[in-house]
């Protein structure tokens, strides 16, 4: 397949080698915090390194970084870009934000939901080529309000139900996605919205959005959260049945069921724009799919142990594996490790392929394969906090 070239954007280097030197197609990321991580990038002779200047971090507690613990044969492409400072700033400003903006999760302890969670880690590690803390801030406060969708509406802990959760998201996604009506109602669809922390949130984490995003960005993103509730929908109906699906129905969900919505910012999140008609191109629209798959499977893996410690009825691609092959949840452990390398692999060759043919696509594919070794690296920091290495 031969991609028309844009104009007006610049080229990264060539593609050369093998598909796993995808991250070296562009110079390296250039955002805040990466001056030392760029693979190939040379400052002019005399020339001092660009910085941006941080304003003062808003008081809240700091994250003490574990080391990390990688499940052992997981393949994914490294992380470029980890800064703890830069995470805490964040972290600090999401505090913020969901106290004095949007009173998310009110009458609670903020520090789990949002501090714990480290989503400014996230962002930071997944979007290494953010040009600045807005852009950020965009990325991790979508993060969390997609978190807050989920929490309330799909979470017994925090009120949801799998057999409620249909009409529920469907109100969620008219917070991103405008209700047209006549003036009365929509008043009250505006009222209902701002009734509810969730659904203020993922409001307000649109508006900031908007104000960095084309509109072809902020439509691809309601698109992919709208898929997102399909993916909720089927788990709830799964679960609302004790029923475990095939493993094929499974890995058919969890691509609908997936972190899509984030790794598809990758350009908004970079201040630049893969052109709707290259992303709806079949071939970029694999590399995304799988992508977004791999980060899934990632966390499957990771949160394996948590999840058979709820004693709750749930399901992954390990026990789906396990219920099919009959084997043990050990055996379906490694065989899910090759399910998501395999998956890695794949998408590395399509993004490999997809670079060579067009440089903003390439700057595109080395988005979402800074987005694989990004959420890798944020999942295995969080071993022994949030996650477990094996079953």
């Amino acid at each position: 397949m031969t991609l028309p070239t844009p104009h007006k954007v610049d080229a990264p280097e060539a593609a050369v080698g093998s598909s796993r030197l995808l991250a070296r197609l562009l110079s390296g990321p250039t955002g805040i915090g990466t001056n030392s991580l760029r693979l190939a990038a040379t400052l002019e002779e005399g020339a001092a390194p660009a910085a941006e200047a941080l304003p003062a971090a808003v008081t809240s507690p700091a994250v003490s970084q574990p080391a990390s613990q990688r499940i052992e044969g997981l393949y994914c492409p490294p992380a470029v870009r980890d800064d703890r400072g830069l995470a805490d700033e964040v972290n600090a400003r999401l505090v913020e934000w969901a106290e004095k903006e949007v009173e998310l999760y009110p009458g609670t302890e903020l520090r789990e939901p949002l501090v714990g969670f480290d989503a400014g880690r996230s962002v930071v590690l997944c979007h290494p080529d953010a040009p600045g803390i807005d852009h950020l801030m965009a990325a991790a406060r979508l993060l969390i309000a997609e978190n807050a969708v989920d929490d309330y509406f799909c979470e017994a802990e925090y009120g949801g139900s799998a057999d409620r959760r249909g009409a529920a998201l469907a109100v969620a996604q008219a917070a991103i996605d405008p209700a047209h009506n006549t003036p009365r109602y929509e008043a009250d669809w505006r009222a209902g919205i701002e009734a509810h922390p969730a659904l203020r949130s993922m409001r307000s984490a649109m508006d900031y959005f908007y104000a960095l995003a084309t509109p072809a960005q902020a439509h691809r993103f309601r698109h992919d959260i709208v898929n997102l509730y399909l993916g909720y929908n089927a788990e709830g109906d799964c679960i609302s049945q004790h029923r475990t699906p095939a493993v094929w129905e499974y890995l058919v969900q969890r691509q609908f069921n997936s972190f899509r919505p984030c790794l598809t910012l990758t350009d908004s999140i970079g201040a630049y724009e893969l052109p709707a008609h290259l992303f709806a191109e079949p071939a970029v629209q694999r590399a995304v799919a799988l992508s977004s798959n791999a980060t899934t499977l990632c966390n499957d893996l990771y949160s394996l142990r948590k999840e058979q410690a709820s004693g709750r009825f749930h399901y992954s691609l390990p026990t789906v594996i396990a219920a099919e092959e009959e084997c043990s949840i050990d055996d379906a452990f490694q065989k899910a490790i090759e399910v998501h390398n395999e998956i890695v692999h794949l998408f590395e060759e399509q993004a490999a392929a997809l670079s060579v043919a067009n440089p903003v696509v390439g700057r595109f594919m080395a988005g979402l394969s800074n987005w694989i070794g990004g959420n890798h690296e944020w999942h295995a920091g969080n071993v022994g906090t949030r996650y477990a290495t094996s079953p």
